[in-house]
């Protein structure tokens, strides 16, 4: 008998992913991205001028931010950063950044927010996908201004997690299958099928290689569906 999962979905089935665009009026780019209960707000800010590290170098730069609201979870949290909340912001920095040439973007700093309204485990995974989709917009509305000759953006870059749990190798993880996990993993992928993160974690019992190997295909399988949901989210954005 398998394992039974939130709204009876197999066990390498996603959860309902959902993004929906322009979400703030302000940002330059905006998405809330849902990955079944998990929901995270993503903005895009565009500010002119770069760290002064990178100052007279002609290049821009990205860098993110990540949070979880007190209540995303079952529990109020305190306001602030801590040790997970920059582990995960450094690490939605380095899966955008990989996406984009920063040497053409001239010296202009692009940030994203990622804030966790609601929580049920992916909330690093739905950062990145949602993020990027927030990026891509913004840099839209940078040609559509004449501020940028042309697109820095490489490829999509997105992100799911997946696991074995009870034996079971299941793909995209909700928080009752992440805290009963004795594998744990986190896949960031581009569009052109490369690799930029793999995390992996035996939290109850080590894996093998040819575990390691089935994890990745499985995560790059579901990757490739989030690609499919950020295209026509943008798409679904430029026709309004």
């Amino acid at each position: 008998m398998g394992i039974h999962r939130s709204n009876n979905r197999s066990v390498h089935e996603l959860r309902q992913v959902a993004i929906e665009t322009d979400v703030s009026k302000h940002a330059e780019g905006s998405a809330l991205v849902s990955f079944g209960d998990t929901k995270v707000l993503c903005t895009a800010t565009v500010e002119r001028g770069v760290p002064r590290w990178k100052r007279g170098d002609n290049s821009g730069w990205l860098t993110a931010e990540y949070a979880m609201l007190p209540r995303a979870t079952n529990t109020r949290s305190k306001r602030g950063q801590n040790g997970r909340s920059t582990e995960i912001q450094r690490l939605i920095a380095r899966a955008l950044r990989s996406s984009i040439d920063l040497d053409k973007l001239g010296e202009e700093t692009i940030t994203l927010d990622c804030d966790v309204i609601q929580a049920d485990g992916g909330t690093r995974t739905a950062s990145i996908t949602g993020a990027w989709t927030a990026l891509a917009m913004a840099i839209e509305r940078l040609q559509s201004t004449a501020k940028l000759p042309s697109s820095p953006i490489t490829a999509q870059v997105a992100a799911i997690s997946c696991g074995m749990v009870s034996g079971e190798l299941l793909l995209d993880l909700d928080y009752l299958e992440d805290s009963s996990a004795d594998v744990d993993f986190n896949v960031v992928m581009l569009s052109t099928d490369q690799l930029v993160e793999v995390q992996g974690t035996a939290e109850g019992k080590a894996f093998s290689r040819a575990d390691l190997d089935r994890m990745v295909g499985l995560a790059t399988a579901g990757i490739q569906q989030l690609f499919v949901a950020q295209r026509q989210a943008l798409d679904e954005w430029r026709s309004k």
